[in-house]
């Protein structure tokens, strides 16, 4: 086999970069280890930066997003009974968009399929070779059969555990990890949301974060031990739970119901240097994972994908190296930057087992502060809608 770009990773990332590059012409193969029934199970991201939905509507997968995704002009953070409204509307003039990871991805399989695009599911074995030499290929088990990719690049779009990243020599490799001593425990479940806008809830018994899917399908977490399972949180004790955590004119408007998917997330922040090595080039989380409290996951994955599709399609159609020369040191910049705002999020909302009283103090001062400061509103809110690519 032999295309142009060989993508490893048929989630959103490497989905929407062969959709941008197909769209310019340039020919890509997607390696998948997952069947595409697992890809479109997961439950993930269901908040975009506006960035994230100019970049989809770009790629030509923006019409039911358009249709069905939900506006948002703010979030709320509280402490107790305090709540702060961060209104990105008037402080940015941007909004965000309420639309799930899963509807991304299964917009992008419907627009990759209508291509043409060759996506192999089931896919073992992934070895990547030649990664200094002017072409390079991918080794590969489908179907029983052992198989070679010839391609001119490579892009690594396959996750924290996939072989892209190990590809790079770890001698010549930097990480940056941060575990967090805890997890989200969250449920979907078909309700009306406690509220049209999002709340990230700080309280005496841990964080909490009303967020959603649609009007009639709520996406709830609360913070737990990382050594909770979810055997443990029958949906009794979870709405329980996250009844009181929320502020009480919140739970005053709360409709419970069954769960229809449980699950806990553990948190860490993790970045992985250079996003690039030879012909290989690094995408979302096969590079960086940050905490979900600042919704910065799929988002920042995008920003990757807008900064090398560009690059590739200027090394592939016009002969320039300079995009892809840059872009490992063009993507951290704003990765980075993303970084900070999630640790920020994160340290501002969740208690800390045997943290001390000055903890607790410093987390209501920052509350406080963002309830009489339009510039600390502004400043999240800018960093929340997200900044520029």
């Amino acid at each position: 086999m032999k295309t142009q770009v060989a993508i490893i990773g048929g989630g959103p990332s490497g989905l929407m970069l062969s959709q941008l590059l197909n769209k310019a012409g340039i020919e890509t193969v997607i390696l998948e280890r997952s069947t595409r029934d697992h890809v479109l199970s997961r439950i993930r991201a269901g908040i975009l930066e506006w960035g994230a939905v100019d970049l989809l509507r770009e790629a030509g997968v923006g019409a039911r997003m358009d249709v069905e995704g939900i506006p948002h002009d703010g979030c709320y953070l509280t402490d107790e009974e305090l709540m702060v409204h961060i209104d990105f509307r008037e402080l940015t003039g941007k909004q965000v968009m309420v639309y799930g990871q899963t509807e991304v991805t299964t917009d992008l399989y419907a627009a990759q399929d209508a291509m043409g695009t060759t996506i192999l599911h089931g896919v073992q074995d992934v070895a990547i070779h030649d990664l200094d030499q002017a072409q390079s290929y991918v080794t590969f088990v489908h179907d029983g059969q052992e198989k070679r990719l010839d391609c001119l690049f490579v892009a690594g779009c396959d996750g924290f555990h996939g072989v892209s990243r190990k590809t790079i020599p770890e001698e010549k490799r930097r990480e940056f990890e941060r575990v967090y001593p805890f997890g989200w425990l969250g449920i979907l479940s078909r309700t009306p949301p406690v509220h049209d806008e999002l709340i990230y809830s700080n309280s005496r018994h841990g964080f909490a974060l009303a967020s959603m899917r649609n009007e009639n399908l709520v996406r709830y977490y609360v913070q737990v031990p990382l050594t909770d399972t979810v055997d443990d949180w029958s949906d009794d004790r979870f709405w329980e739970e996250f009844t009181r955590r929320i502020p009480s004119e919140a739970a005053a408007r709360l409709i419970t119901g069954p769960s229809i998917e449980k699950s806990i997330a553990p948190l860490r922040s993790f970045v992985s240097e250079p996003l690039r090595w030879g012909n290989l080039f690094l995408v979302g989380d096969a590079a960086h994972i940050v905490p979900p409290t600042g919704a910065k996951g799929l988002n920042l994955a995008a920003s990757d994908v807008f900064y090398l599709h560009q690059a590739l399609i200027d090394a592939v159609k016009g002969g320039s190296r300079t995009g892809i020369d840059g872009y490992s040191e063009l993507a951290l910049k704003r990765i980075w930057k993303a970084m900070r705002f999630s640790w920020q999020m994160t340290t501002m909302l969740h208690r800390f087992e045997g943290e001390d009283s000055f903890a607790e103090q410093m987390r209501k001062s920052t509350l406080q502060h963002l309830a009489e400061s339009e510039t600390a509103r502004r400043e999240l809110a800018e960093n929340y809608i997200g900044l520029p690519y």
